[in-house]
């Protein structure tokens, strides 16, 4: 399956559009990452942990949004946009939402 956030596929004619596909991903936070976050906030530098937990989130809302994709049959997802926000009460839940046309290329 091709994924990609351009509006076609080069060299590729997209045949049929399926519609529009969606890949969700809330993810909790736990202490210990929270508490190392902050010491790296405190002291400076990058956080591996929360760096981490970003990236699984953002694979496995790709990966539904994939499933999704070829359930409908396509395979392909064209003009694929990711979105993140954080939620809950003390902002320790962070949502990853991918979308992108599912379409049938040549």
């Amino acid at each position: 399956m091709i994924i990609t956030t351009t509006p076609t596929v080069e060299g590729r004619k997209i045949t049929d559009y399926k519609g529009i596909v969606f890949g969700e991903v809330i993810s909790g936070v736990d202490f210990i990452k929270d508490f190392a976050a902050g010491l790296t906030n405190f002291f400076g530098g990058r956080s591996n942990s929360y760096e981490g937990e970003l990236i699984q989130a953002r694979e496995n809302a790709i990966y539904e949004m994939t499933k999704r994709a070829e359930n409908m049959g396509a395979n392909a997802v064209v003009g694929v946009d990711v979105d993140y926000e954080v939620l809950g009460q003390g902002n320790n839940m962070l949502m990853v939402t991918v979308s992108g046309t599912a379409v049938v290329i040549e």
